[in-house]
């Protein structure tokens, strides 16, 4: 395919800011829209799928719980994880939604493999994992035919939220982290490194991709 996309660092941000902001882009986008791909780290929130059910929240506590619309079951976001949101238009590429998860999912191993992380997929469970451990989470929505949501990545966090659900569905699922592996691993390096593995799992235009860092939300 060969596409521009737009990379955008937005820092942290309010999850309801954010989830608005992709709504806005999905309603918004035109055949002539570039793709964007948003980094972003959240407050604390757990989040509910669509198709979500309420007995995988075990003790939620005071982190607020958020019934949202993308794909899966609950999930946690939090300072020290990466977010990821992959708004492409499907339509034009024409790709399904099961394309888009295997190429995040391949991009996610091959950025931990480039730090001796060894990763994979499951075809029962999207995500990745390490070893029986899951250390990032997918979610997708196609609307209009362009996706949004996207992926999480968990680098240096407080994982204890995750005991506090079932996580993706799946009860006692364990959850890793990349600094369990590469403590000296920073966000910033990451993101260096994810957007090349993106360029090229999701067939993008290799040559000039620049991350664009702002605090305000698109």
């Amino acid at each position: 395919m060969n596409a521009p996309v737009i990379f955008r660092d937005l820092g942290r941000q309010p999850y309801l800011e954010i989830w608005d902001a992709m709504r806005r882009f999905a309603d918004g986008r035109d055949a002539a829209s570039d793709d964007e791909i948003w980094f972003v780290e959240h407050p604390p929130v757990f989040t509910l799928g669509l198709n979500g059910k309420a007995e995988h929240l075990l003790a939620p506590g005071d982190i607020p719980v958020l019934q949202v619309d993308r794909g899966g079951q609950v999930t946690y976001h939090g300072p020290g994880q990466l977010v990821g949101y992959i708004l492409m238009d499907l339509r034009r590429r024409h790709w399904g939604v099961r394309r888009l998860v295997s190429g995040i999912e391949q991009a996610l191993v091959a950025l931990l493999a480039g730090y001796d992380i060894v990763a994979h997929a499951r075809p029962d469970a999207p995500g990745v994992y390490v070893g029986e451990e899951k250390i990032a989470a997918l979610g997708l929505r196609v609307r209009r035919g362009g996706s949004y949501h996207g992926f999480s990545l968990n680098l240096a966090m407080n994982l204890e939220p995750f005991t506090r659900i079932n996580p993706c569905g799946y009860a006692q699922l364990a959850v890793t982290q990349v600094s369990a592996y590469r403590p000296e691993i920073t966000r910033t390096q990451v993101i260096g490194d994810l957007t090349s593995c993106l360029l090229r799992a999701l067939e993008y235009q290799t040559s000039g991709a620049i991350v664009h860092r702002q605090d305000s939300i698109p």
